[in-house]
């Protein structure tokens, strides 16, 4: 079995995120960067699959500039065996990112595709419903839990209502939960290692995928500040404020 893993460079999740100074997006130059935290999920996913010995190869894929590369080199630090990197400039919208992984499918051929719900940059949730869509697969998203079977695996979902287990055939679309798994740190041995592992470039171009952007960004602006809350002199006074003011009773 093999698994694909795809994986995204964004902004660390421990970074203060500002807005630049003319509003045309967010500050990115000298910003720590890493990959997506639900994607190291997808990553680590795939290694425990690998190691149970129902996988034989991991293939680790990122769309992006040069950088992006990174993301690769510390996959292949945790368990991937070898690494693609597709090399696209600027901001890759969800459907050319599904494009773009529905052709590397077709030529990797691989049993599953694991990438993370979500990336915590744009926040779309898309691209693994729409690669199910482009190459008609079964999907299971938001996986916590994944038991792998002969042909099929057994899936168990974070819904809002609680937990729900389905099952679906393999090829399949996976994407992953914070809650699946506990991501590994890559040993110093295994960086080392990385480095010698092969990683294969090619370009969006290269695909036959026209990445440019479909949605045009007009303006990034903050959030509006909190305002400061005040004291009320009793309850009589809190009731008047939540009922004419806040207008929430």
């Amino acid at each position: 079995m093999k698994i694909l893993v795809a994986v995204k460079r964004v902004i660390d999740y421990n970074v203060q995120i500002r807005v630049k100074e003319d509003n045309s997006g967010i500050v990115t130059d000298n910003v720590k960067m890493s990959t997506n935290p639900p994607d190291d999920n997808a990553i680590e996913e795939a290694v425990k699959i690998k190691e149970s010995g129902k996988a034989t190869e991991i293939v680790a894929i990122t769309i992006g500039d040069d950088k992006a590369q990174e993301t690769v080199r510390k996959a292949l630090a945790v368990g991937a065996d070898r690494g693609i990197h597709v090399k696209a400039d600027g901001i890759i919208e969800p459907l050319a990112v599904s494009k773009i992984l529905k052709a590397v499918v077709e030529k990797e051929k691989p049993d599953l595709v694991f990438m993370g719900k979500q990336a915590i940059d744009d926040d779309c949730n898309q691209t693994g419903q729409m690669l199910a869509a482009l190459l008609n697969w079964p999907q299971a998203t938001f996986a916590s839990e994944i038991n792998v079977k002969d042909k099929s695996l057994e899936v168990t979902r974070e819904v809002d209502e609680g937990l729900e287990t389905i099952e679906v055939n393999i090829p399949a679309i996976v994407t992953c939960d914070l809650r699946l798994n506990e991501p590994r740190y890559a040993s110093l041995p295994n960086i080392m290692k990385a480095k010698k592992k092969p990683i294969d470039q090619m370009s969006a171009t290269d695909l036959g995928v026209d990445t440019k952007p479909r949605i045009e960004q007009i303006k990034v602006e903050e959030p509006p500040k909190r305002k400061a809350g005040i004291k009320v002199a009793n309850v009589a006074e809190l009731v008047n404020k939540l009922k004419n003011e806040a207008k929430v009773i």
